[in-house]
Order: structure tokens, then C-alpha cells, then sequence
């Protein structure tokens, strides 16, 4: 069918058109500048009855079927009769924009509104709108098209929503997280494969400063509330800042094992590391690295979650402690004593020379003077063998007041010069502790390579019992009864 009519072309166009009569509203804007308003936007806003008096002038002549059918009217009648209806609410706002394009002499319109079904069914709408050719003096004739957008806009909505939703779970996460760009670090690690090399820890093992540019390559985007809280920051600005501070000595050699992982392909990591807070102090981290999907051909959108851990590596470290430690004294214990002298009997490195200690008179000590006072002198003579013993050799707690010391590498004279140390300081400590005197006695002996350590400590055993007979036999004093501690 051929349409020449456009009164039929008008009637069946797919869009909601509308034809109006605007000539009232000209007439009402005219009126308004006779009376001095210049600026109609302030004038519309400053009561919002103008802005339903305006809408008022406008006179509906007709619309087409698209109209009546998108806003579930019977006829055009129907639709006249609740006007009231179809314009409200969230309408009036973008009608003051239409309204100033138009008082700005511009010969259409548009805006991005609401309007409504019969029914109540909310649309949003995009309308355009234009003074038809010959009707600019008197505006009688204006057409307005309606394109619905509802799906677009809830569309929208819902992306906005979800973008809303995602940042909201960024922003509030418990722990912290970093969004960075590692594009820089891939084009180091392409640059280096490019070169030949095959094996990365090797290359890192004779070149450490690659570690260092790889850590310079990555660009922070993005921290959370919790990251500046957990890293003690004011705000993003003063973390950026300090990064240098934030991420170096331990976590160094953690981030090269990233860089090994992520050369391997490993484009998601879970590991424990180290970084330090702005105040220096040190952070244990969880930290769980992912390449964002669709970024692995260039990494340049990489996501950090940080979970604080320092209070369960200080837990894990005291607990460790506790195992290999004796509480009272802070010296190690037998468990560890046992453990290490079957190192070192496998291990050396020999010499070893083992010093067999033994406190004297703490029973007396206990049964004079309580509990307490006895307790008071274990801990001075682990004041002093903690003061004196340093690594590699590792002084023990081995029973209630038998003490072990073991010194890896080193020969009989240097066993006597330890006594010697511990003989010195041992009198040092006397002079602040007047009421009951530290006394050790000490007997030591050497392990050569292939013998046993058991037949050294038995040698070293048997060593301090002499000296605590000689101890005894200087002070003619029975055991049970001293009151009166030296060193032997």
C-alpha cells in the first residue's frame, strides 16, 4: 500500500508522536518578560505552580496509535482526560529544561524524562521536540516524538547498581586491597625471555637489581579503607608516597618468588610476605594475587588482597618458642638440647666441645628461703648464660638446676675460655644479688669427628661432679644446709 496521505503517515509512524498547540505558552512567556523575567529557569524553580501553570497552556491535538498503545490509552480522549496521570512526579523537573530551551528561542527540544502509563507504569523516555515549519510566530503547531528507553535505562540502573555494589565491596572490605598495573613488569619479563633465558631464578640468583626494577614497574590504582588503616595512612595520597617505605628489605625476597611464579605462568598466588607500615613497624601479610580475566595478555589490571596476619606469627613464634625454650630461664630446652646434639653428632662441623653445669644449692635455696628465691636463681644463672653463649653455640636448660652448653667448632681451650667468661660474669652478677650467691659448677669435654656426643657428655658429666665435690668440700658444707653460694 502506497501512503500519500500524512495524516495516515503520521497516524502508523512507529514512534509516539504528538502534535500540540504551544501558542498559550508563548502568549504566558511573553507576559513574563512584559513584567522584567530574564531568567526563566529561576523563576520556574522559585514556585512550582508556574511550572504546572505553563504546562497547562499546552493544548493536545492529536497523537497516532504508537501513543495511545504505549500509554494504554483507549483514544485520544482517553488520554486528554488523564493528562494528570501521564505527567507528574520526576516529569516536572526536565520540563523546566524544555520550557528555557523554548524561552531561549530555539526552534526544538529535547530532554531525557519520565513519564507514565494509564495504568501507572513508570517510562523513561527520550522527547524531542519541534516547532513545524511556518508556526514559529505563534507556535500553534509542535510536534513532539516519544522513544521509550525503559529497557536501556533499567539496564542501566541495574549496571549502575551492580558498579555501585562491586566498589561498595572494594571500598568495605575487611581486608585490604590493591588494585595495580603490572604491564611494566611483563614487558621486563617478555624483554628477558626475548634475551634467551630459560631459567628465571638463576637469572634473578645472578642478577638481584632485576628484582628491584620489577618492584619500580608496578603502578598502584587503587587502595581501600582497610589498606590505609592496616598501613596506618592518612589517605591514598600519603601511601603512594611512601611505597619505598612500604614495600622493602624481607619483602623483597618475596616478591622475587612472586616474579618466578608469574614467569611461570601462575597468574594467581597465594603466599605469606612481609611489607611495614608507614610507621616502620612490621607487618606479617597473607597476600593472594590474581591477573583480572581478560588482562593476562598484558596484566595491566592486577588484584591484591592483603590479609593482616602479624598476630598469628607472633602467636606461631611463641608458640615455636615455648617448644624449644624453657619458660623461667629463657634458655633452650632439653627437647632442643637432645634435637641439636644429634645434628650435631650427624652435622658437626667439629670439634664440638660440650660444658655440663650444675647450680648449686638450689635446694637449699628453696627450702631456707621458699620457692620463689629458688625460681629468682635459675633466672640469674640464664641471665648469665644467655649473656655470655652466642650462636652458633646454644646454651640449655636440661633439668630442675642442670644446665648444658653446646659449642659447635670449637676445642677444649675454647671451652675453658667460656668458663672462664661465665665464671667472670657470674661474679659480676653476685655483687647486685648480696642475699644469696650464684654458684655454678662446670665440668666440660671435646667430641672429635666419628665419636659420639653421648660418650663427650658423659666425659663432661663426670667433670662437673668433681667440680661440685670440690665445690662442697671447700665450702664444708652439706648441700641440704648452704646458705652461702660461690662459684667453684
Amino acid at each position: 500500500m502506497v501512503l500519500n496521505d500524512d495524516a495516515e503517515m503520521f497516524d502508523l509512524a512507529p514512534v509516539s508522536l504528538w502534535l500540540e498547540d504551544y501558542s498559550a505558552l508563548k502568549a504566558l512567556f511573553e507576559s513574563w518578560r512584559e513584567e522584567g523575567v530574564t531568567d526563566l529557569r529561576a523563576h520556574l524553580l522559585a514556585d512550582a505552580a508556574r511550572v504546572k501553570q505553563c504546562s497547562g497552556c499546552i493544548r493536545l491535538i492529536k497523537v497516532n496509535k504508537k501513543t495511545l498503545s504505549l500509554f494504554e490509552a483507549a483514544d485520544i480522549d482517553h488520554l486528554i482526560a488523564n493528562l494528570g496521570q501521564v505527567f507528574r512526579d520526576d516529569m516536572l523537573t526536565t520540563f523546566v529544561e524544555e520550557l528555557v530551551q523554548l524561552w531561549e528561542s530555539k526552534p526544538s527540544f529535547e530532554s531525557h524524562t519520565v513519564n507514565y502509563t494509564l495504568s501507572g507504569k513508570r517510562l523513561d523516555i527520550q522527547l524531542h521536540g519541534a516547532i513545524l515549519p511556518g508556526y514559529e510566530d505563534s507556535w500553534e503547531r509542535v510536534l513532539i516524538s516519544i522513544e521509550d528507553v525503559t529497557a536501556r535505562e533499567n539496564a542501566r540502573r541495574q549496571l549502575t547498581q551492580s558498579e555501585n555494589y562491586a566498589h561498595g565491596l572494594f571500598a568495605h572490605s575487611p581486608v585490604s586491597l590493591w588494585v595495580e598495573d603490572f604491564s611494566g613488569v611483563k614487558s621486563l619479563l617478555d624483554e628477558v625471555r626475548q634475551r634467551g633465558i630459560t631459567d628465571f631464578r638463576v637469572f634473578t640468583d645472578v642478577h638481584p637489581e632485576f628484582v628491584t626494577r620489577c618492584m619500580n614497574e608496578i603502578r598502584v590504582l587503587d587502595v581501600n579503607r582497610r589498606t590505609l588503616d592496616m598501613f596506618g595512612a592518612a589517605d591514598k595520597a600519603a601511601l603512594l608516597r611512601a611505597l619505598p617505605d612500604v614495600f622493602r628489605d624481607e619483602m623483597e625476597q618475596h616478591f622475587r618468588e612472586e616474579l618466578i611464579d608469574l614467569w611461570d605462568g601462575k597468574l594467581f598466588q597465594l603466599r605469606e610476605t612481609v611489607n611495614y607500615a608507614l610507621d616502620g613497624s612490621k607487618l606479617n601479610v597473607l597476600l593472594q594475587l590474581s591477573v583480572m580475566p581478560g588482562r593476562e595478555h598484558d596484566w595491566s589490571l592486577v588484584l591484591v588482597a592483603l590479609t593482616d596476619i602479624t598476630a598469628r606469627k607472633k602467636a606461631e613464634a611463641y608458640l615455636e618458642y615455648l617448644g624449644t625454650h624453657d619458660v623461667l630461664t629463657k634458655l633452650f630446652n632439653r627437647s632442643f638440647y637432645v634435637d641439636e646434639l644429634n645434628r650435631l653428632e650427624r652435622k658437626g662441623p667439629y670439634p664440638v666441645t660440650i660444658i655440663m653445669a650444675d647450680l648449686n644449692g638450689l635446694k637449699a635455696a628453696n627450702d631456707e628461703f621458699g620457692h620463689a628465691a629458688g625460681d629468682a636463681l635459675l633466672r640469674r644463672a640464664g641471665e648469665v648464660l644467655n649473656s655470655v653463649v652466642e650462636k652458633p653455640a646454644h646454651a640449655c636448660r636440661i633439668g630442675g638446676d642442670e644446665f648444658a652448653i653446646l659449642l659447635p667448632e670449637m676445642d677444649e681451650q675454647a671451652g675453658e675460655t667460656m668458663m672462664q667468661a661465665i665464671h667472670d660474669l657470674v661474679a659480676i652478677n653476685n655483687t647486685f644479688y648480696p642475699d644469696i650467691t650464684l654458684s655454678l659448677s662446670m665440668g666440660l669435654a671435646t667430641a672429635r669427628q666419628g665419636e659420639r656426643m653421648e660418650a663427650a657428655v658423659k666425659r663432661a658429666d663426670l667433670a662437673m661432679l668433681d667440680a661440685k665435690r670440690q665445690h662442697y668440700f671447700e665450702t664444708e658444707n652439706d648441700r641440704r644446709r648452704s646458705q652461702v653460694f660461690r662459684v667453684s
